[in-house]
């Protein structure tokens, strides 16, 4: 049956929410010592801003970068292993992680409508055209203003059918597919409920939730708490709960919309809006994996369990609801701890969900 909020969504919590004085979303709001027409930089008394974690000098950014994750095979590690669900969960699982990778930024407008444009051309069909954020307009052209906000209004299925245009045009066997047959259709709900992902293939993909996770929380020092935001650590990496959750992720304490990727915690003013990929990353050189959207994992929500050393985790083989993470601007989700979990109808689309793209690693 569908749903229409998660189910993870306590309504006392919404009123405790509500009863807040909510900072809005200005740089003076989150800084107070931040003056119009500052440069776009985090606060220079801060010294649990960008230094800790930026990325590094000459980074340029691209809604297309695809970051490698996972153990140095280089170095003969062949597993990344770690506890799904640790300090934020009351049941954990042991994770054995093989090397993917995952975009560095949630899937931007643009990126989603160039595909999507060119894939309807070859006979792909889509349920939603997807639209800028919170506040752009339904299936329109990118804006300049704002085509590096994430695609929202679209669904699970149309992420799913999405990320197979993607593998396509790229020159790449597809990775989701039903009784063998590629699929192209986001309206064909029922082979997509019963698809299986090739994770052995190079195809592109949602992640499954225990990658999301892994990439959340990992940090140069191991893994930070679950009970964190994503990046919630020092330069060393590991676990500081004072760096300011405000400067890691556009969440319902600091703004009511969705925000260009990758700008939490750069200050800025409406006229002087912040460049996409200028706010601060976590452990892993990733934007937004707290806060802005929620994102799709391919997984059907269930308890975490143990499996054999070296299996990959993939959740179960049939659910009714899929699993999305990372928590988002809207007061609908605001747990947004590295931990956090949501899931919803795989055909229900809103204007603060999104996702990312995963792809294995040979």
């Amino acid at each position: 049956m569908k749903k229409i909020l998660p189910f993870i969504l306590a309504s006392t919590f919404i009123f405790q929410m509500s009863a807040q004085n909510w900072r809005k979303d200005t740089g003076a709001a989150r800084n107070p010592a931040y003056k119009s027409g500052s440069p776009a930089i985090n606060p220079a008394n801060s010294e649990k801003s960008a230094p800790k974690a930026a990325l590094s000098e000459g980074y340029v950014f691209s809604s297309f970068d695809m970051v490698r994750l996972g153990p140095d095979t280089a170095h003969g590690e062949q597993y990344s292993v770690y506890t799904i669900g640790e300090g934020n969960q009351s049941y954990t699982a042991t994770i054995w992680i093989t090397p993917f990778e995952l975009n560095r930024t949630e899937t931007t407008y643009e990126f989603w409508q160039k595909i999507r444009v060119q894939a309807e051309k070859r006979g792909y069909v889509f349920a939603s055209k997807g639209q800028e954020g919170s506040e752009g307009k339904y299936g329109a052209a990118p804006t300049e203003s704002g085509k590096f906000q994430p695609v929202t209004k679209i669904s699970w299925y149309d992420a799913v059918v999405w990320c197979n245009a993607l593998s396509e045009i790229s020159g790449l066997q597809p990775a989701y597919t039903f009784n063998g047959k590629v699929l192209r259709d986001s309206t064909d709900s029922l082979s997509l409920d019963q698809c299986v992902c090739d994770f052995e293939g190079e195809g592109y993909r949602l992640p499954t939730e225990a990658e999301w996770e892994f990439a959340a929380r990992k940090t140069k020092a191991g893994f930070q708490s679950g009970a964190l935001f994503s990046g919630q650590v020092d330069i060393t990496g590991r676990k500081d709960p004072s760096f300011p959750e405000d400067e890691l992720a556009w969440t319902a304490s600091n703004t009511d919309r969705t925000h260009l990727v990758g700008t939490a915690g750069t200050p800025f003013t409406p006229d002087a809006p912040p460049a996409p990929g200028s706010g601060n990353p976590n452990g892993s050189g990733l934007f937004d994996m707290s806060g802005n959207v929620l994102e799709f994992c391919w997984d059907w929500m269930a308890s975490y369990i143990e499996l054999p050393a070296g299996s990959r985790s993939t959740g179960p083989e049939f659910g009714s609801q899929r699993i999305s993470r990372g928590g988002s601007c809207s007061k609908y989700t605001p747990f947004a701890y590295a931990g956090d979990r949501y899931s919803f109808d795989p055909n229900e689309n809103y204007d603060y969900m999104g996702f990312r793209i995963a792809r294995t690693v040979k």
